[in-house]
């Protein structure tokens, strides 16, 4: 069991099959108001937040999905991601379909094998 369901419980829908998307961390923890993954894209930490599909259940009038900027205060072996100490917000989505596909994007640049030319 993931660290969002044991938080959030198995209930917690997503809105996405998390899976699908290995570079995606999960580290939620119980004191937060919703599960919270961290990627690194071109060199630069991300931290995804999740937040419940139905917005009577948020604590904060926010988009389902923001996406902020984060800082590793570990190494890349050990990392230790945590909110930027002047976060920027990169992308707010409401819709589960404008997440994935954004995700899919990245993957996809993840998944780009470099070929070199002869």
């Amino acid at each position: 069991m993931s660290a969002y369901q044991q938080t959030f419980g198995d209930e917690f829908e997503l809105g996405f099959d998390l899976s699908l998307y290995p570079f995606l961390i999960d580290k939620s923890y119980q004191n937060d108001m919703c599960p919270s993954f961290y990627f690194k894209h071109n060199n630069h930490y991300f931290i995804l937040w999740v937040d419940y599909a139905d917005p009577i259940c948020r604590e904060e009038d926010y988009p389902r999905y923001s996406i902020i900027s984060a800082e590793n205060d570990g190494d890349n072996i050990h990392p230790e991601i945590r909110t930027a100490s002047q976060p920027t917000l990169q992308l707010e989505f409401e819709q589960p379909c404008d997440l994935i596909h954004y995700l899919g994007q990245i993957k996809q640049q993840l998944n780009a094998k470099v070929v070199s030319i002869r």
